[in-house]
């Protein structure tokens, strides 16, 4: 197979390439030049934007940070020790409670922070409504948390006998935590959800995923009879 060897640009070829570059910048130079102004006030916004946002985070987010955690501080023993009612609403004294916190320092971490555990004692109380309206306002990353949060949303729609709604919900958190620990607890739940809804076939998948994922899990211990149930049943 012979090598073609490439022709060298000519010295015309060359020239028409200088002068096309050369129009190019000219072109580019003429396009500033005719929108400076509207170039150089873009420009301006994006700085005074950059520059708000840092002043917002430096001059009210940071100060109102360490206000929150003050804040919170007190609640967290409450909700500890599992006296539901002074962490949401406060004793009167020392804690103003998570509802205060959340209204007062919502653009904080703390304050996100505070909508779990609203969440978290609403549900307690049984007030599961409220318990589902904080609990999605709260957005988790932590595949130890996370899963936990999301799980309490689907527990609080079987608790209004909403299980369609809760499964849901128990197989997103499954799903979010990714681990022997809790991954089966989740996918536990969703199987029984699926079964209180006649739904069989999905119950055995679940089922199956556990002896099949998680053998070593607590849940895989007595997870043939569920999945014997389910196989009878769809």
């Amino acid at each position: 197979m012979s090598n073609k060897s490439k022709t060298p640009l000519t010295n015309k070829t060359e020239n028409d390439l200088e002068s096309n570059v050369g129009e190019i910048f000219s072109k580019s130079e003429q396009f500033i030049e005719d929108n400076k102004k509207v170039i150089l006030i873009g420009l301006a916004v994006i700085v005074l934007i950059v520059v708000g946002i840092l002043g917002i985070r430096h001059g009210y987010l940071i100060p109102q940070e360490k206000e929150a955690q003050k804040a919170i501080f007190r609640g967290e023993y409450y909700f500890q020790n599992n006296e539901w009612d002074k962490a949401l609403y406060g004793d009167s004294a020392q804690f103003i409670g998570f509802e205060a916190i959340i209204d007062d320092y919502g653009l904080t971490q703390t304050g996100k922070l505070a909508k779990a555990y609203a969440g978290i004692c609403y549900y307690h109380k049984g007030e599961y409504e409220n318990a589902i309206k904080y609990l999605k306002k709260f957005n988790a990353s932590d595949k130890m948390v996370a899963p936990g949060i999301i799980g309490m949303i689907g527990d609080s729609y079987v608790s209004m006998d909403k299980a369609k709604e809760g499964v849901k919900y128990f197989v997103k958190a499954a799903k979010k935590a990714n681990n022997p620990l809790i991954s089966p607890v989740y996918l536990k739940k969703a199987g029984r959800a699926y079964e209180s809804l006649g739904e069989y076939s999905k119950a055995f998948e679940v089922y199956t995923t556990i002896k099949e994922k998680y053998p070593t899990s607590m849940d895989a211990q007595d997870i043939d009879k569920f999945i014997e149930r389910a196989r009878i049943k769809k």
